[in-house]
């Protein structure tokens, strides 16, 4: 499976109505989250949390070719349209705890700040017929697709998954319409 440009996956040239939201929703949806969740996060944990995360497009392209083909490895009838990324909300462990991040490099001024973690999903029927997204793991799957597990035995293979994006705070915020 190749993951396909705009323009091959049959969008218009210009920007459409369907990938648009109006500038002042989005200021306001920004606004509720920072007036409410952010500051909430902020009194409880006594920090100054995230505000935004930046992913650059290399890397989420990486991301999906590499779900994409996994995928394809594992089940060559796995359709595009039979995938997606769910968007976990986390946060980094407290600076004392830096040690747990030593196999995932990532600077210790991110301690306590939210960040997302893209986990790919695949699409399919449960026990009752109907169409659901499970989070699968397509490289450890052999045969099949691994599919969601709620075991959280130590020891698990690691996860196809993507998560380290800029921060922002700490980067800095000049560059954001949206402040």
């Amino acid at each position: 499976m190749k993951t396909k440009t705009t323009s091959e996956a049959g969008a218009s040239e210009t920007v459409s109505g369907a990938n648009t939201i109006p500038s002042e929703l989005v200021r306001q949806l920004i606004g509720n989250y920072r007036n409410n969740q952010m500051q909430a996060v902020n009194k409880e944990l006594g920090i100054t949390d995230s505000h935004a995360i930046w992913f650059d497009l290399p890397k989420l392209k990486k991301f999906i070719a590499c779900v994409e083909n996994e995928a394809a490895k594992a089940n060559p009838d796995v359709s595009e349209e039979d995938l997606g990324i769910r968007f976990y909300y986390a946060a980094y462990p407290k600076a004392k705890d830096w040690a747990i991040m030593e196999s995932h490099p990532v600077e210790k001024e991110y301690a306590e700040r939210h960040t997302l973690v893209m986990i790919p999903t695949l699409k399919k029927a449960d026990e009752t017929g109907e169409m659901l997204h499970y989070d699968f793991c397509p490289p450890n799957s052999g045969s099949i697709l691994a599919m969601a597990s709620k075991n959280g035995k130590s020891g698990d293979p690691e996860t196809l998954a993507e998560n380290h994006g800029t921060l922002s705070p700490p980067q800095n915020t000049k560059v954001e319409q949206f402040p």
